[in-house]
This record gives C-alpha cells, sequence and structure tokens, in this order.
C-alpha cells in the first residue's frame, strides 16, 4: 500500500553488549550523561542522597554524590542513617542549619551540572555535524582533506589531481586574457572610428560657410572633403622697356636726332646715287 510506513519506527533495542568500538563509546557518553542528568533530578525534587561511580571501557572513572560521594559511602559503610558531620555538635538547631545551607549549595551546584550537561550535549551534536559535512565535503572535494592523513597512494592521487587542476586554470586564465585583449582592441577600434566620424562632421559644419554652397548630392559628397589649399602663384614681371633712341652731340655743341627705325627707307636716302637727305628734324 501507498500509505505503509518507509521506516522502521521507535524499536526495543536488544540488551547486549556492542560489537563496535566507536558506536559503543559513543553510546557509554551519551547514557553516563542522561544518568547523571537523571540523579540529579532525583536530588532536587526529593531531596535523596545519591552516591553514583562509573568506569568507561578505557578504565576511567565518573562519579556523581549527593551531598557528595564521600558522605553516601561513609554513610553505606557504618551504617548510620543519621550522621553527623560534626560529631561534637549537640545542637539540633545548628545542625538543621547546617543541612540546610549544604542542601541550597548542592542544589545550585546541581542546577550548574544540568546546564553544563546541556551544553556539552549540544557542542557534541555539533561536533558531530561537524564531521559528517566534513566528510561529505571531502568525497567531492578531493584537495580538502587532510594531506596528513593519506596514505603514499592517495598522495600521488592529490598531486594528479593537483597538476590536472593547475592545467585547467591554466587554460582558463589564457582564455579570460585573450577576451579581454580582443575587447581592447575592439573598444580602440570603435573609439578611432567615432573619432573619424567626428572630424568628418566637423568638417561639414565648416564647409557650409564657405560661398557657393550648395544642397545637391554632388555639393555635399564634396562638403564631406576638407578645402584644398593651393600654393600662392607669382605674376610674372613685365616686359623690359624699349631702348630709348640716343643722341649724338657734336663737338660744336649741335645735338642730331636720329631718325626713328620705321621712318628709314630706301626714299629717304636720296636714290643710290645720292647722299643722306635732310634729316627730318634739322640740326638744333
Amino acid at each position: 500500500m501507498s500509505g505503509a510506513k518507509k521506516s522502521r519506527g521507535r524499536q526495543k533495542v536488544e540488551m547486549k553488549k556492542m560489537s563496535n568500538e566507536s558506536n559503543l563509546q559513543v553510546t557509554f557518553s551519551k547514557r553516563r550523561s542522561g544518568l547523571f542528568k537523571k540523579a540529579s533530578e532525583l536530588c532536587t525534587l526529593c531531596g535523596a542522597d545519591i552516591a553514583l561511580v562509573v568506569f568507561s571501557p578505557g578504565e576511567k572513572v565518573f562519579s556523581f554524590g549527593h551531598p557528595s560521594v564521600d558522605a553516601v559511602i561513609d554513610r553505606y559503610l557504618t551504617r548510620d542513617p543519621h550522621p553527623h558531620p560534626h560529631p561534637q555538635a549537640v545542637n539540633s538547631g545548628t545542625m538543621q542549619f547546617i543541612d540546610a545551607h549544604r542542601m541550597s549549595n548542592v542544589r545550585e551546584l546541581n542546577a550548574q551540572l544540568t546546564q553544563v550537561n546541556s551544553l556539552l550535549e549540544a557542542e557534541r551534536k555539533r561536533a558531530e555535524e561537524l564531521n559528517r559535512q566534513r566528510k561529505e565535503m571531502e568525497k567531492d572535494m578531493w584537495w580538502a582533506r587532510s594531506v596528513e592523513e593519506l596514505t603514499t597512494e592517495q598522495l600521488n592521487q592529490y598531486r594528479t589531481g593537483l597538476e590536472n587542476l593547475k592545467n585547467v586554470i591554466t587554460q582558463l586564465a589564457e582564455k579570460l586574457m585573450y577576451k579581454s585583449v580582443g575587447v581592447g582592441m575592439r573598444n580602440q577600434v570603435q573609439a578611432q572610428a567615432q573619432a573619424q566620424a567626428q572630424a568628418q562632421a566637423q568638417a561639414h559644419v565648416d564647409h557650409q560657410f564657405f560661398p557657393g554652397a550648395s544642397s545637391s548630392s554632388n555639393t555635399n559628397m564634396q562638403m564631406l572633403q576638407p578645402p584644398q589649399m593651393f600654393p600662392p602663384q607669382m605674376i610674372p614681371p613685365p616686359p623690359p622697356p624699349m631702348p630709348m633712341l640716343q643722341n649724338f652731340m657734336f663737338s660744336d655743341g649741335n645735338i642730331m636726332n636720329l631718325p626713328a627705325y620705321g621712318n628709314m627707307g630706301m626714299g629717304g636716302m636720296g636714290g643710290m646715287g645720292g647722299g643722306y637727305g635732310p634729316p627730318p628734324g634739322g640740326f638744333f
């Protein structure tokens, strides 16, 4: 049936000595603490005198007594039901006061013992939980094991595992380095493209103020290019002036102007046999 119990539930434990040494020690520690706790509660509730002496499997002795182990044992050995802590004391009032003070101290000590046992039990459970977590962690994370507790074969496996882990970490580091370098180069290319776009936009804005700017597509394509600067052109010098006509001065102070070259002709020479005709200007 689906509603059947999956666990065995609480069952009566067979009373026989345990064969497992570790389980035996744990069970003794638990049962001893519970036994002393019940004895302390019995003393507090009923005012009983109790003495407990327990030897562990490791031959360690543990005792608990109210009011003390020695007092209860002496009372048992002497068979005296009413022992006197001070044999010379005869005043019953004094005896009652001493007993009341002793009982108050015992109650306080029993309460402290109970509290200490509770704290000890809580710490024991906490230690067991930590040990369980450590064992589970060592199964999954082999590098968390204590090196001192490993054998030679386990140490060799541990070294091999560390070498493999080192190789994996090296590969991951190289991938991260290449990735970071690629991101840096991509950012640099984007920055250069952005700077070039800003420069072209600035050139476009400056070209709008030049005369003759047009809104046609060809003009827009030209405005994307920066204006070209041409070197200044030198104006050629003017030709040298024509040589001026020179005047010849004679010894008597008269100056004769030579006729222009264009006025000289064959007829001006007075024919082939004649001499030179008179100068146009004559003599001065």
